[in-house]
């Protein structure tokens, strides 16, 4: 799930690299979000095939799913969140993975409303990554684990 990503290059790389994680469904959260151009060049035409949803509030989302039993789990470096490399990911519920916009990150409502926060470890000057790949190494991760 999207937390207000807009960058059309970087929702058409989403379609494309949850389309070959095989994820269930891409959910793009915010105001004015809409499949055009440029996003299905980039996608490479995987938002043919790849079920997605455009919602404008997160928050229902998030209050959505939780109802439905999903694991809410938010990728964003805070001063509690923990390295995605130790966090056991567990099958016993679906998961619902969140990332943020590209600049702000996931909004603190949906931090707050999220039952884990995970994060990348850094190791360089830089302190945060490009938002598709970071997704591309959280879905790694959790294929890695769970499979």
């Amino acid at each position: 799930m999207c937390d207000n990503v807009t960058n059309a290059p970087n929702l058409g790389s989403l379609f494309r690299i949850a389309d070959a994680f095989g994820i269930e469904k891409l959910i793009l959260c915010g105001d004015n979000i809409s499949i055009g151009r440029k996003i299905a060049k980039t996608s490479r035409a995987t938002e043919k095939v790849l079920q997605y949803d455009i919602c404008e509030s997160v928050l229902k989302v998030v209050d959505d799913l939780k109802s439905k039993n999903y694991q809410i789990i938010s990728l964003e470096i805070t001063d509690s969140s923990e390295p995605i490399h130790s966090f056991k990911f567990s099958n016993k519920k679906p998961i619902a993975i969140i990332i943020g916009d590209e600049n702000f990150g996931v909004s603190e409502a949906v931090l707050k409303n999220s039952d884990a926060i995970i994060h990348i470890d850094m190791y360089g000057n830089n302190s945060s990554m490009n938002v598709v790949q970071a997704t591309n190494i959280a879905l790694y991760e959790i294929t890695k684990q769970l499979l």
